[in-house]
């Protein structure tokens, strides 16, 4: 593709399972996402319900640094749970609403592939590292309007399905594609956006350049959790992702939360 060629805005918008697991934000949060201007992807989570269908089914879940492992019991939980119910409640919820939406996991369409994770301190079983993503796919369904629901789902091309990270599905959708558009990636999360103060909702920071983070990880501003998420941030940004932007779920229609740029 030369210089030249200016490519359509794309946002795609990773949402965890807590916004989409209850009617009343579910809907809110879709009302918001449909006045997103241009062409768009959802992605998802669902680890509430997954871990209630669990032990519904009387299968324990285990976590371990706030990631599932996922036995061969669990991964057939979390298929009918991300692949089915969730998403499709909210493909049902876009279509309401005037959005013509498909649900997809990595195997649909061969989209995503991932390989399982090798097991070094921890096995965590059926859970999918990505290795390689086939955004042309993506790009066609999007350029016939569609808007691609992605569930945190891959698949290995051996037949199996793979628990993968909502946040990485996200982050390799958005890199892959930014060849074919102008990729804004927002993470949604429980506050407004990255924070000067902890205590302060309101001391969001509006916009963080790689110099700036490393400024505010070395002031003690930036800590924990966060660290990970601008660093994937930043890695996305280099992968060609035009911005990346870190809001509440409710704000993702506005110019509000953190701008990561390069």
């Amino acid at each position: 593709m030369t210089q030249h060629t200016i490519k359509e805005k794309l946002t795609l918008v990773k949402v965890g399972g807590k916004i989409v697991e209850e009617p009343e934000t579910l809907k809110q949060l879709l009302a918001d996402f449909s006045q997103i201007p241009g062409r768009k992807v959802l992605v998802h989570g669902g680890g509430r319900s997954a871990t209630a269908m669990a032990a519904k089914l009387g299968i324990e879940s285990q976590m371990v640094n706030g990631r599932r492992v996922t036995d061969a019991e669990t991964l057939k939980v979390v298929t009918m749970v991300y692949g089915g119910l969730v998403n499709k409640q909210i493909v049902a919820g876009l279509q309401a609403i005037g959005v013509n939406a498909l649900g997809l996991t990595g195997a649909d369409l061969n989209y995503m592939r991932s390989e399982k994770r090798p097991v070094k301190e921890v096995d965590y079983g059926f859970v999918g590292d990505v290795k390689e993503v086939n955004a042309g796919i993506l790009a066609d369904l999007i350029a016939k309007d569609v808007v691609p629901v992605l569930a945190p789902l891959t698949h290995d091309k051996q037949g199996n399905m793979l628990n993968t990270n909502a946040d990485t599905i996200a982050g390799e959708a958005a890199k892959a594609l930014a060849e074919h558009f102008d990729v804004t990636l927002m993470f949604c999360f429980e506050k407004k956006g990255v924070l000067m103060s902890e205590t302060d909702d309101e001391s969001v920071i509006p916009e963080i350049t790689s110099a700036a983070f490393e400024k505010l990880v070395a002031d003690g501003i930036i800590s924990g959790g966060m660290i990970p998420k601008l660093e994937n941030s930043f890695e996305a940004i280099r992968a060609g992702v035009k911005q990346v932007v870190i809001t509440r779920a409710d704000q993702i229609h506005t110019d509000g939360g953190t701008r990561i740029k390069s």
